[in-house]
């Protein structure tokens, strides 16, 4: 669809906008008029080479564009239900996006129909009294936040500020003056002097840098808040009334700068129902008392259970009634998405925010464990949801015109983590498998699960013929993608199936053959399958950095070189002690001498389920730091 002449909008808007357009399935030229006169949503109609809108945000003008551009229907409509959706970007957990980047996701937000992007900043933003906070972690400062807000100003967007003003600080804790006033792990000493004049100067640099006045807090997961320096210095306190306290001081600078704070409700939540987060029916404890003006921002990313958000948004209502919701969008598991589970748990949430009455909802995008996955990864999640908030089924052709990449291709990128035949299970194999030792092998007994579970073909090859399955759909999407430019994010993903495709069970096949005494597949492995892998792996690295640096600032990436980097050197390794082994240098392989257990880091692992994240656990049974 291309605009030819323009009334009522923005004529940059629609610059920012027209390669998205001149995309979609309708081809036609338009006389573009527009109106903002509805409360919310959209609606618009072509007629005589005329497109006419009307809209009640600019989010909701964007989407309309979209919808227009993406149809070669007469009329269509988006009734929005919520007063507010947006997305939060993790840019915290090593992954910092660029601006350009930050843009991007402006743009692309805002033509789905969302209010706000929120950036997650743990020490990611730039204080002046703190040069160590953010020190060599790729913090913004206020200049590049500047840049964002300006940008997203043109889209009607909002950039917010998502903080930690309790726990969640872990980076900063290697530092001497910042470990003065931590309580234990990550969380700060609530009631010390020092630990206020830190957040002073914190909420300062937000204010300073966001103009948007809305502030989340953050405040989650302080499960052992009270019980470090705080309980040598005043014994066992009530823990309700020690987070209490903190937050009026926090809610005091807060007013100081203007803030209008929210925060996660499940430290709270826990401690008026007794330690559990997910509850059904249970009285509260009758000495928790939620500040005036704090919103609670209820996050749950696990079910598919509509009953079961109804349960909590009814026990959140006995706290407050100034309650919201954020649900996920998951790429926080590895380097793949999981798209489809995704739009299942935000289907089934998003009814019950509608029926219980919630009017703001934030789909988040957490980075656990390094920031692996494209930020653009959950584009297809972030569609779905937009698509039931809006009510108008937008087309495919609709997400073909915002990415370049037809949403079935898009959805491929979950293929690295095998695809459950439940869709309301998750799993993050592909990391895993691609992390698990060759020689220890603690996940193997995984990966057998998962041949055995998932693939028809027999034995230990299964694994490989998924994986060169998933390969070959991923390549071809890439192919069919190749002027979008978000094709690399497919290419990163369909290298690393091709990794997968020797390494999901190099253990096994190395065990199994050593175990029968088949020296002559312990040397085909050494000689051949070796460095076919690395030559692989090499590739993946390659395309991996080029994702990376096309979208984050460089930061960070030092961890994902040395993990990389270690699994390539460990690969190495193995090679080397089957070539010693092969040669009578050494009798035995130490670790293949050792009987593989069942997988126990979970109780009743299942590989369907299981989204076992942490790198240091996965390589190794040994100490790591």
């Amino acid at each position: 669809m291309k605009i030819r002449d323009i009334k009522g909008i923005d004529q940059e808007l629609i610059q920012e906008i027209a390669p998205a357009l001149e995309r979609g399935a309708d081809t036609e030229a338009y006389a573009l008029t527009a109106e903002q006169g509805m409360e919310a949503g959209y609606r618009y109609t072509k007629s005589d080479g005329v497109l006419h809108m009307a809209y009640g945000t600019k989010p909701d003008l964007c989407r309309a564009l979209l919808a227009a551009a993406g149809s070669t229907a007469a009329e269509g409509k988006g009734e929005r239900w919520l007063s507010e959706i947006g997305y939060m970007a993790d840019c915290s957990r090593n992954a910092v996006a660029r601006v350009d980047t930050l843009k991007k996701l402006v743009r692309q937000a805002a033509l789905m129909g969302y209010h706000f992007i929120g950036l997650y900043l743990e020490d990611t933003l730039a204080i002046p009294e703190e040069p160590y906070f953010g020190y060599m972690r790729g913090a913004y400062t206020k200049e590049e936040i500047a840049e964002v807000v300006r940008y997203a100003e043109l889209f009607g967007v909002e950039i917010r500020p998502y903080v930690e003003t309790l726990a969640h600080l872990n980076q900063i804790t290697r530092y001497e003056q910042y470990q003065k006033f931590i309580d234990t792990d990550d969380i700060l000493l609530a009631g010390d002097e020092r630990t206020y004049e830190f957040l002073d100067h914190y909420l300062k640099a937000v204010s300073d840098a966001f103009p948007s006045r809305r502030v989340n807090l953050g405040m989650d997961e302080a499960h052992m808040v009270g019980l470090g320096k705080y309980l040598d210095a005043h014994g066992y306190q009530n823990r309700v009334e020690i987070i209490q306290n903190h937050l009026e001081r926090v809610m005091e600078i807060c007013r100081k700068y203007d803030l209008q704070p929210q925060m996660w409700s499940d430290m709270f939540f826990r401690l008026a129902f007794g330690g559990e987060y997910y509850v059904k029916d249970k009285p509260m404890a009758e000495n928790v008392k939620i500040p005036e003006g704090l919103e609670l921002v209820y996050w749950d990313y696990y079910s598919a259970d509509e009953e079961h958000y109804d349960d909590m948004l009814r026990q959140h209502r006995k706290m407050t009634d100034k309650v919201s919701f954020a649900g996920g969008v998951w790429k926080w598991i590895g380097f793949a998405p999981h798209n489809r589970y995704s739009a299942v748990i935000g289907k089934a949430a998003l009814s019950s925010c509608r029926r219980n009455g919630i009017t703001s909802v934030v789909m988040t995008g957490w980075g656990d464990n390094g920031g692996e996955a494209s930020q653009f990864s959950i584009l297809p999640g972030l569609f779905e949801d937009a698509r039931l908030v809006y009510e108008d089924n937008l087309p495919e052709a609709a997400f073909y015109a915002l990415t370049g990449i037809r949403e079935e291709d898009y959805m491929k990128l979950d293929l690295s983590n095998p695809l459950p035949a439940r869709k309301d299970r998750v799993n993050n194999a592909g990391k895993f498998l691609l992390y698990n030792d060759a020689l220890l092998g603690i996940f193997d007994p995984l990966a057998q699960q998962l041949a055995s579970g998932y693939y028809e073909d027999a034995a230990n090859q299964l694994s490989n013929g998924y994986y060169e399955d998933a390969a070959n759909q991923l390549e071809q999407a890439v192919r069919d993608s190749s002027g979008s430019s978000l094709c690399y994010v497919l290419k990163t993903q369909a290298s690393l199936c091709r990794v997968l495709q020797d390494k999901a069970n190099l253990g096994m096949v190395i065990r199994t053959a050593y175990d029968a005494g088949d020296r002559e597949k312990l040397r085909e492995i050494a000689e051949e399958a070796i460095p076919q892998l690395l030559g692989k792996l090499d590739r993946f690295y390659q395309d991996f950095r080029k994702q990376w640096m096309s979208e984050n600032k460089a930061f960070g990436f030092e961890v994902q070189s040395l993990r990389i980097g270690g699994l390539r050197q460990r690969i190495l390794e193995v090679q080397q002690r089957l070539e010693e082994y092969l040669s009578g240098e050494i009798a035995e392989i130490d670790e293949l001498e050792k009987p593989v257990l069942p997988f126990a880091y979970c109780e009743g692992a299942d590989v369907t389920t299981l989204d076992y994240n942490r790198w240091n656990y996965i390589v190794t049974t040994a100490v790591i730091g």
